[in-house]
């Protein structure tokens, strides 16, 4: 691990090769999912080891509703599982849990177990897993946007003020600083509608290893991989 991840606050994920993972095994691709999310708690591990203020996991997009209705609805049941079944990990790892995205779309149940989660974990310090559902760096753009409009037209803001501070205040949780490092696996060299706005200066790791395969090593690896970088910033 490089003697400088101390610096490291934010981290975040595209969680990419559950289906190519379960193709490999002759699996159904909803194995392929279930095998992803057992990984989550590993890497919330591997972060909280190493100091990690935030983790963001693209866990549901909102291209991903376009999907079979019978692999939606795996994925909400596995989404259930894991808040129900791992909170308790949650808690004695001191972890957080936040969310971004337009989770009201989500299920009934899911939406109950999420706020039931993000209550039960509100007070722990060691670290927060943000887990990005039904989310869209577009569609949060545009709620952004409307947001502001909404408040301008109530005579709140004046559209003159309107700058890069004010704006990403009215992002899904501005309380959330911009990713460091975002890492990818799978190979896949795009960053797929995910935080298109807090992106802008991050560092991109991309590893041709499945979400499945993707543990506390590789990990390591690409946190080590941004240690060796020199971030500018655009400045020089």
């Amino acid at each position: 691990m490089g003697k400088e991840a101390r610096k490291l606050r934010h981290i975040a994920v595209i969680m990419d090769g559950n289906g190519r993972w379960a193709e490999q095994h002759k699996l159904e691709r909803i194995e392929g999912h279930k095998k992803g999310s057992e990984v989550v708690l590993d890497i919330v591990k591997a972060a909280k080891e190493i100091g990690l203020e935030y983790l963001t996991l693209y866990a549901f997009s909102t291209e991903n509703w376009k999907r079979p209705s019978f692999e939606v609805n795996g994925l909400m049941n596995i989404l259930n599982d894991f808040l129900t079944t791992r909170l308790n990990e949650l808690m004695e790892n001191g972890i957080r849990l936040k969310t971004i995205g337009r989770t009201e779309q989500l299920p009934e149940s899911v939406r109950r177990n999420l706020s039931d989660a993000i209550r039960k974990t509100a007070n722990n310090k060691s670290g927060t897993l943000v887990l990005a559902l039904s989310y869209g760096g577009r569609a949060e753009i545009v709620d952004a946007v409307k947001k502001i409009v909404k408040d301008a037209n109530d005579g709140k803001i004046n559209s003159k003020d309107v700058d890069e501070t004010l704006f990403a205040r009215y992002l899904y949780d501005p309380e959330i600083p911009d990713p460091d490092l975002m890492i990818r696996t799978s190979g896949e060299y795009r960053i797929s509608n995910f935080l298109l706005w807090q992106l802008s200066y991050s560092e991109f790791y991309i590893t041709e290893t499945l979400w499945p395969d993707f543990g506390k090593e590789e990990f390591i690896k690409a946190v080590d991989a941004y240690n060796m970088r020199n971030r500018r910033f655009g400045g020089r």
